[in-house]
């Protein structure tokens, strides 16, 4: 018995990747059943798991003026303004179109597309993302260099989650 084609699957998970934005919610979990043996799991998430990652450095700030209690609030909330603390909210960053596995190299062993302190073009591919077993390049929106990159090789991506940043 052949699997089912499951287009609408697609469709679906854009629709909730929109309604995510459109709400202002940080996540959105779904647990669709089309039969005994057939199911549909969807997780869609604003924020990649590694944004909580920055909070231990703020926190590291505040101790040193820890006199006054209500001092130390006030300079430790105006770095975190800033240097965004969320990737995403940075104007250079480049966000995930899909859900899938994100890939720095044409294939394995071969060099990666983009490198820290790299030049790029506008349109140049920068790295592939994996979804449902097809390759989909991401090109540069912006020419470029390249500071951050805020994935790994083979790391599971969502909708929105920033990739790399471009200045």
């Amino acid at each position: 018995m052949t699997k089912p084609s499951h287009d609408s699957d697609v469709a679906f998970i854009e629709a909730l990747a929109e309604l995510l934005n459109a709400k202002n919610l940080a996540e959105i979990s779904v647990k669709r059943e089309y039969g005994e043996n057939d199911r549909l799991n969807v997780t869609v998430s604003k924020y990649a798991t590694q944004a909580a990652a920055p909070a231990a450095p703020v926190q590291l700030a505040a101790p040193a003026p820890a006199a006054t209690p209500a001092p130390a609030a006030v300079p430790a909330a105006a770095p975190a303004n800033s240097a965004p603390a969320d990737p995403a909210s940075h104007p250079g960053a480049v966000t995930s179109p899909m859900v899938g596995t994100a890939y720095l190299s044409p294939e394995p062993g071969a060099d990666p597309f983009i490198t820290i302190g790299a030049t790029v073009k506008e349109g140049q591919t920068v790295m592939i993302v994996e979804a449902m077993k097809t390759m989909n390049h991401i090109p540069a929106p912006r020419a470029g260099t390249v500071k951050r990159i805020l994935v790994e090789d083979g790391s599971p991506v969502e909708y929105g989650a920033p990739l790399l940043i471009i200045e």
